[in-house]
Protein backbone atom coordinates (compact mmCIF):
# COMPACT_ATOMS: atom_id res chain seq x y z
CA UNK A 1 0.00 0.00 0.00
CA UNK A 2 1.41 3.39 -1.02
CA UNK A 3 2.14 5.93 1.69
CA UNK A 4 0.20 9.17 1.97
CA UNK A 5 3.19 11.15 0.68
CA UNK A 6 4.32 8.75 -2.04
CA UNK A 7 6.27 10.62 -4.78
CA UNK A 8 6.15 13.89 -2.78
CA UNK A 9 9.24 15.94 -1.94
CA UNK A 10 9.44 17.84 1.35
CA UNK A 11 11.85 20.29 2.93
CA UNK A 12 11.91 20.33 6.74
CA UNK A 13 13.84 23.07 8.51
CA UNK A 14 15.00 22.32 12.02
CA UNK A 15 14.70 18.67 11.05
CA UNK A 16 17.73 17.44 12.96
CA UNK A 17 16.02 17.13 16.34
CA UNK A 18 12.76 17.27 18.23
CA UNK A 19 9.53 17.82 16.35
CA UNK A 20 11.39 18.31 13.09
CA UNK A 21 13.21 14.98 13.33
CA UNK A 22 10.01 13.14 14.23
CA UNK A 23 8.33 14.72 11.19
CA UNK A 24 11.21 13.82 8.86
CA UNK A 25 11.01 10.17 9.90
CA UNK A 26 7.22 10.14 9.58
CA UNK A 27 7.36 11.69 6.11
CA UNK A 28 9.91 9.08 5.04
CA UNK A 29 7.70 6.29 6.37
CA UNK A 30 4.86 7.69 4.25
CA UNK A 31 6.94 7.55 1.07
CA UNK A 32 8.26 11.11 0.78
CA UNK A 33 11.71 12.20 -0.30
CA UNK A 34 13.00 14.72 2.23
CA UNK A 35 15.62 17.43 2.59
CA UNK A 36 16.56 18.28 6.17
CA UNK A 37 17.84 21.83 6.67
CA UNK A 38 19.44 22.48 10.04
CA UNK A 39 22.27 24.43 11.63
CA UNK A 40 23.42 21.31 13.50
CA UNK A 41 25.64 19.17 11.31
CA UNK A 42 25.94 16.54 14.05
CA UNK A 43 22.16 16.36 14.33
CA UNK A 44 21.86 16.10 10.57
CA UNK A 45 24.29 13.21 10.50
CA UNK A 46 22.27 11.43 13.18
CA UNK A 47 19.08 11.76 11.12
CA UNK A 48 20.87 10.49 8.03
CA UNK A 49 22.09 7.48 10.01
CA UNK A 50 18.61 6.77 11.40
CA UNK A 51 17.12 6.96 7.91
CA UNK A 52 19.80 4.68 6.49
CA UNK A 53 19.18 2.03 9.17
CA UNK A 54 15.46 2.17 8.39
CA UNK A 55 16.10 1.74 4.66
CA UNK A 56 15.25 5.33 3.71
CA UNK A 57 18.76 6.61 3.10
CA UNK A 58 18.31 7.15 -0.65
CA UNK A 59 15.34 9.40 0.01
CA UNK A 60 16.99 11.80 2.46
CA UNK A 61 19.42 14.69 2.02
CA UNK A 62 20.90 17.16 4.50
CA UNK A 63 21.69 20.85 4.06
CA UNK A 64 23.51 22.86 6.72
CA UNK A 65 21.43 26.01 6.95
CA UNK A 66 20.74 29.03 9.11
CA UNK A 67 17.10 29.85 8.34
CA UNK A 68 17.70 33.52 9.12
CA UNK A 69 20.03 33.70 6.10
CA UNK A 70 18.27 33.92 2.75
CA UNK A 71 21.09 32.26 0.81
CA UNK A 72 20.90 29.21 3.10
CA UNK A 73 17.15 28.79 2.69
CA UNK A 74 17.37 29.33 -1.04
CA UNK A 75 20.16 26.75 -1.15
CA UNK A 76 18.08 24.16 0.72
CA UNK A 77 15.22 24.62 -1.75
CA UNK A 78 17.69 24.35 -4.64
CA UNK A 79 19.03 21.10 -3.16
CA UNK A 80 15.55 19.59 -3.14
CA UNK A 81 15.01 20.58 -6.77
CA UNK A 82 18.43 19.35 -7.82
CA UNK A 83 18.27 16.01 -6.03
CA UNK A 84 14.58 15.17 -6.34
CA UNK A 85 13.32 17.33 -9.19
CA UNK A 86 10.45 19.09 -7.42
CA UNK A 87 9.16 20.47 -4.13
CA UNK A 88 5.69 19.70 -2.79
CA UNK A 89 5.92 20.60 0.90
CA UNK A 90 7.92 22.98 3.08
CA UNK A 91 7.74 22.60 6.85
CA UNK A 92 9.20 25.79 8.37
CA UNK A 93 9.90 24.31 11.76
CA UNK A 94 13.33 25.64 12.85
CA UNK A 95 13.19 27.57 16.09
CA UNK A 96 14.90 28.83 19.22
CA UNK A 97 13.72 29.89 22.64
CA UNK A 98 14.98 33.39 21.97
CA UNK A 99 15.00 36.37 24.28
CA UNK A 100 13.53 35.98 27.75
CA UNK A 101 13.07 38.16 30.81
CA UNK A 102 11.05 41.31 31.56
CA UNK A 103 10.32 43.56 28.59
CA UNK A 104 12.11 46.48 30.28
CA UNK A 105 15.31 44.43 30.39
CA UNK A 106 15.12 42.79 26.96
CA UNK A 107 17.99 43.88 24.72
CA UNK A 108 17.04 44.98 21.24
CA UNK A 109 19.66 42.72 19.69
CA UNK A 110 18.17 39.71 21.50
CA UNK A 111 14.71 40.72 20.30
CA UNK A 112 16.01 41.02 16.73
CA UNK A 113 17.71 37.63 16.90
CA UNK A 114 14.48 36.00 18.09
CA UNK A 115 12.52 37.50 15.21
CA UNK A 116 15.26 36.69 12.70
CA UNK A 117 15.00 32.97 13.41
CA UNK A 118 11.31 32.61 14.23
CA UNK A 119 9.75 35.04 11.76
CA UNK A 120 12.26 35.88 9.05
CA UNK A 121 13.12 32.18 8.82
CA UNK A 122 9.46 31.33 8.17
CA UNK A 123 9.09 34.18 5.68
CA UNK A 124 12.10 32.95 3.73
CA UNK A 125 10.80 29.38 3.69
CA UNK A 126 7.42 30.58 2.44
CA UNK A 127 9.03 32.86 -0.18
CA UNK A 128 11.41 30.36 -1.73
CA UNK A 129 9.21 27.32 -1.21
CA UNK A 130 6.24 29.01 -2.86
CA UNK A 131 8.41 30.23 -5.72
CA UNK A 132 9.47 26.67 -6.50
CA UNK A 133 5.90 25.38 -6.25
CA UNK A 134 4.51 28.13 -8.49
CA UNK A 135 7.16 27.47 -11.14
CA UNK A 136 6.38 23.74 -11.07
CA UNK A 137 2.66 24.43 -11.29
CA UNK A 138 1.42 21.52 -9.20
CA UNK A 139 0.43 23.32 -6.04
CA UNK A 140 1.73 22.23 -2.65
CA UNK A 141 1.63 22.62 1.09
CA UNK A 142 3.54 25.02 3.34
CA UNK A 143 3.45 24.35 7.07
CA UNK A 144 4.80 26.75 9.67
CA UNK A 145 5.52 26.03 13.32
CA UNK A 146 3.82 28.63 15.48
CA UNK A 147 2.88 28.06 19.13
CA UNK A 148 0.03 28.38 21.59
CA UNK A 149 2.18 31.23 22.92
CA UNK A 150 1.15 33.18 19.83
CA UNK A 151 -2.55 32.89 20.68
CA UNK A 152 -2.53 34.78 23.98
CA UNK A 153 -0.29 36.67 26.35
CA UNK A 154 1.58 35.25 29.31
CA UNK A 155 2.30 31.76 27.99
CA UNK A 156 5.96 32.43 27.10
CA UNK A 157 8.52 35.27 27.08
CA UNK A 158 7.29 38.37 25.28
CA UNK A 159 9.67 38.13 22.32
CA UNK A 160 8.81 34.48 21.68
CA UNK A 161 5.07 35.07 22.04
CA UNK A 162 5.19 38.09 19.74
CA UNK A 163 7.19 36.21 17.10
CA UNK A 164 4.82 33.24 17.13
CA UNK A 165 1.82 35.57 16.82
CA UNK A 166 3.52 37.03 13.75
CA UNK A 167 3.94 33.53 12.30
CA UNK A 168 0.22 32.87 12.70
CA UNK A 169 -0.74 36.03 10.84
CA UNK A 170 1.96 35.52 8.21
CA UNK A 171 0.42 32.10 7.62
CA UNK A 172 -3.04 33.55 7.10
CA UNK A 173 -1.85 36.30 4.77
CA UNK A 174 0.23 33.88 2.68
CA UNK A 175 -2.67 31.44 2.50
CA UNK A 176 -4.85 34.09 0.88
CA UNK A 177 -2.16 35.14 -1.57
CA UNK A 178 -1.14 31.64 -2.63
CA UNK A 179 -4.55 29.97 -2.81
CA UNK A 180 -4.89 30.75 -6.52
CA UNK A 181 -1.78 28.60 -7.09
CA UNK A 182 -3.31 25.73 -5.07
CA UNK A 183 -0.64 26.18 -2.42
CA UNK A 184 -2.03 25.61 1.05
CA UNK A 185 -0.41 27.49 3.94
CA UNK A 186 -1.14 26.42 7.48
CA UNK A 187 0.58 26.51 10.85
CA UNK A 188 0.78 24.20 13.82
CA UNK A 189 0.51 25.64 17.33
CA UNK A 190 2.14 23.14 19.69
CA UNK A 191 1.71 23.32 23.42
CA UNK A 192 4.19 21.70 25.79
CA UNK A 193 6.10 19.20 23.67
CA UNK A 194 8.95 17.20 25.22
CA UNK A 195 11.87 18.16 22.95
CA UNK A 196 15.51 19.14 23.51
CA UNK A 197 14.49 22.81 23.23
CA UNK A 198 12.03 22.39 26.09
CA UNK A 199 14.62 20.63 28.22
CA UNK A 200 17.11 23.45 27.68
CA UNK A 201 14.63 26.07 28.80
CA UNK A 202 13.05 24.18 31.69
CA UNK A 203 13.18 26.14 34.91
CA UNK A 204 9.95 25.39 36.78
CA UNK A 205 10.66 21.74 37.50
CA UNK A 206 6.97 20.98 36.85
CA UNK A 207 6.53 17.69 34.92
CA UNK A 208 5.21 18.20 31.39
CA UNK A 209 2.14 16.04 32.08
CA UNK A 210 1.06 18.50 34.80
CA UNK A 211 0.95 21.49 32.46
CA UNK A 212 -2.19 20.60 30.48
CA UNK A 213 -5.39 18.58 31.01
CA UNK A 214 -4.20 15.60 28.96
CA UNK A 215 -2.46 13.25 31.40
CA UNK A 216 0.63 12.73 29.21
CA UNK A 217 3.20 15.17 27.92
CA UNK A 218 3.24 16.01 24.23
CA UNK A 219 5.79 14.25 22.00
CA UNK A 220 7.42 15.11 18.71
CA UNK A 221 5.34 12.36 17.09
CA UNK A 222 2.17 14.28 18.00
CA UNK A 223 3.33 17.25 15.94
CA UNK A 224 4.56 14.94 13.17
CA UNK A 225 1.05 13.51 12.85
CA UNK A 226 -0.40 16.99 12.47
CA UNK A 227 2.25 17.88 9.89
CA UNK A 228 1.47 14.70 7.94
CA UNK A 229 -2.20 15.66 7.80
CA UNK A 230 -1.38 19.15 6.54
CA UNK A 231 1.14 17.83 4.00
CA UNK A 232 -1.21 15.19 2.58
CA UNK A 233 -4.28 15.37 0.38
CA UNK A 234 -6.43 14.79 3.46
CA UNK A 235 -6.18 18.56 4.07
CA UNK A 236 -6.85 19.62 0.45
CA UNK A 237 -9.50 22.17 1.57
CA UNK A 238 -7.62 23.44 4.62
CA UNK A 239 -5.59 26.64 4.30
CA UNK A 240 -4.95 29.60 6.57
CA UNK A 241 -5.54 27.43 9.64
CA UNK A 242 -3.74 27.39 12.96
CA UNK A 243 -3.94 23.78 14.13
CA UNK A 244 -3.56 23.58 17.91
CA UNK A 245 -1.74 20.51 19.24
CA UNK A 246 -1.59 21.11 22.99
CA UNK A 247 -3.38 18.44 25.02
CA UNK A 248 -6.16 20.88 25.90
CA UNK A 249 -3.88 23.60 27.28
CA UNK A 250 -5.58 26.51 25.52
CA UNK A 251 -9.03 25.01 26.04
CA UNK A 252 -8.41 25.06 29.79
CA UNK A 253 -7.47 28.73 29.79
CA UNK A 254 -5.80 30.21 32.88
CA UNK A 255 -7.52 27.78 35.28
CA UNK A 256 -8.27 30.69 37.58
CA UNK A 257 -10.83 28.72 39.60
CA UNK A 258 -8.29 26.03 40.49
CA UNK A 259 -5.57 28.54 41.29
CA UNK A 260 -7.88 30.52 43.59
CA UNK A 261 -8.76 27.32 45.44
CA UNK A 262 -5.11 26.41 45.84
CA UNK A 263 -5.34 23.34 43.63
CA UNK A 264 -2.97 22.09 40.97
CA UNK A 265 -4.73 23.20 37.76
CA UNK A 266 -5.46 19.82 36.23
CA UNK A 267 -5.73 17.49 39.21
CA UNK A 268 -9.16 15.94 39.94
CA UNK A 269 -11.44 18.26 41.94
CA UNK A 270 -12.45 17.16 45.45
CA UNK A 271 -16.14 17.05 46.33
CA UNK A 272 -17.51 20.46 47.24
CA UNK A 273 -19.58 23.34 45.95
CA UNK A 274 -20.80 23.35 42.37
CA UNK A 275 -23.49 25.19 40.45
CA UNK A 276 -24.09 27.61 37.65
CA UNK A 277 -23.49 31.32 37.24
CA UNK A 278 -26.04 32.86 34.89
CA UNK A 279 -24.59 36.34 35.06
CA UNK A 280 -25.99 39.47 36.68
CA UNK A 281 -29.57 38.81 35.49
CA UNK A 282 -30.09 35.92 37.90
CA UNK A 283 -28.76 34.84 41.30
CA UNK A 284 -25.96 32.32 41.33
CA UNK A 285 -27.19 28.77 41.85
CA UNK A 286 -24.92 26.79 44.15
CA UNK A 287 -25.19 23.26 45.45
CA UNK A 288 -23.13 21.18 47.81
CA UNK A 289 -22.10 17.67 46.70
Amino acid sequence: MAGRLESRVALVTGGASGMGRATVLRFLEEGARVVVADLSVAGGEEVLALAARAGYGERLRFAEADVAEEADVEGAVALALREFGRLDCVFNNAGVGGAYGPVVRTRVEDWDYTFAVLVRGVFLGVKHGARAMVEHGGGGSIINTASVAGLSGGDAPIAYSSAKAAVINLTRAAAVELAAHRIRVNCICPGVICTPLLEQGKASGVPAERLQPWPEGGRGDDVAGAALYLASDDSRFVTGAALVVDGGLTAAGPCLDARLRGLAPFEPRPAGSAGVDRGSAAPRAVRQD
